[in-house]
C-alpha cells in the first residue's frame, strides 16, 4: 500500500496487530496517532518507534473508544496535529464473554461510530481527500465460535457492517475504500483472556477446546505480525469481488 506522507490513525495501537500495523504503517511512510486506553503501553509504545522513525512521525492519544467524545476528540486532535487523515485502522478489541456488554461495545459499536466519524473527514463529499477505512474482524466472525458466542456476533456485526457501508461509499463516490480484515489466531495479548475465568465466565471450562482450535489452525507469531498482517492464516473480506 502506498502511505508515504499519508497520515492514519490506528486504535488499539500500543500492542499486538494494532502495533504492527503501525510499524508497517511507519515502514510505508505514513505519519500515525496511535490511539490506546493503556497509557503506560502507549507512551512505550511511541518512545520505541520515536528511536527508530523519530518523535513528529507519531502521536499518542489515550483514548476510551467506547466514549464517543474521546473517541470524536482523538480524531480532532489527529486532524489538528498532523493536518490531514487519510488511513483509519478500526483496530481495538476485546474478549470479554462475562462482560459481554462491554464486547459489543468495543468490537462493534466502536468500529461503527469510528467509521462513521472517519467518513466525516475524509468523505470527498463532505471535503475531505478520500482514504481508506479497515475494520479488523477475526475468523470467529466468518465461523461459529461456540465457546465464544458474543466475541464470535461482535465480528460477525463487523463485517456485515463493513460490507453494507463499503457498498454505500462505493454508491456514494465518497472516495473511500473500506475493508475488513479477518485473522485468525494471533499471539497477542487478546489471546491470553482466553486462560482466564473473568473474561471467559462460563466458558472459561472449554479453554482447552479453544486451544485445539489453535493446533488445527495455526497461530500467527506476535514477532512477526507486522510482515505477516493480511498473510495466511488471516483472510481479507472485500466488498467486492474483481
Amino acid at each position: 500500500m502506498y502511505a508515504n506522507g499519508k497520515v492514519a490513525l490506528v486504535t488499539g495501537a500500543a500492542q499486538g496487530i494494532g502495533r504492527a500495523m503501525v510499524e508497517e504503517l511507519l515502514h510505508k511512510g505514513a505519519a500515525l496517532a496511535l490511539v490506546d486506553l493503556n497509557r503506560i503501553a502507549g507512551e512505550q509504545c511511541k518512545a520505541s518507534l520515536d528511536e527508530q522513525f523519530g518523535s513528529h512521525r507519531t502521536l499518542f492519544i489515550q483514548c476510551d473508544v467506547t466514549d464517543e467524545e474521546q473517541l470524536k476528540d482523538a480524531f480532532r486532535k489527529t486532524v489538528e496535529h498532523f493536518g490531514r487523515l487519510d488511513i483509519l485502522v478500526n483496530n481495538a478489541g476485546v474478549n470479554n464473554e462475562k462482560d459481554w456488554e462491554k464486547t459489543i461495545e468495543v468490537n462493534l459499536i466502536s468500529v461503527i461510530r469510528g467509521t462513521y466519524i472517519g467518513l466525516e473527514h475524509m468523505n470527498k463529499k463532505n471535503g475531505g481527500n478520500g482514504g481508506v477505512i479497515i475494520n479488523i474482524s477475526s475468523l470467529a466472525g466468518l465461523t461459529p465460535a461456540a465457546y465464544q458466542p458474543v466475541y464470535s456476533a461482535s465480528k460477525h456485526g463487523v463485517i456485515g457492517f463493513t460490507r453494507s457501508i463499503a457498498a454505500l461509499a462505493s454508491i456514494g463516490n465518497y472516495g473511500v475504500r473500506i475493508n475488513t480484515v479477518c485473522p485468525a489466531f494471533v499471539d497477542t495479548p487478546l489471546l491470553e483472556t482466553i486462560e482466564k475465568e473473568e473474561n471467559m465466565g462460563e466458558f472459561y471450562k472449554y479453554k482447552d477446546n479453544i486451544k485445539d482450535m489453535m493446533k488445527s489452525y495455526g497461530v500467527l507469531k506476535d514477532s512477526v505480525a507486522s510482515d505477516e498482517v493480511g498473510k495466511s492464516p488471516a483472510k481479507r473480506i472485500r466488498p467486492h469481488p474483481h
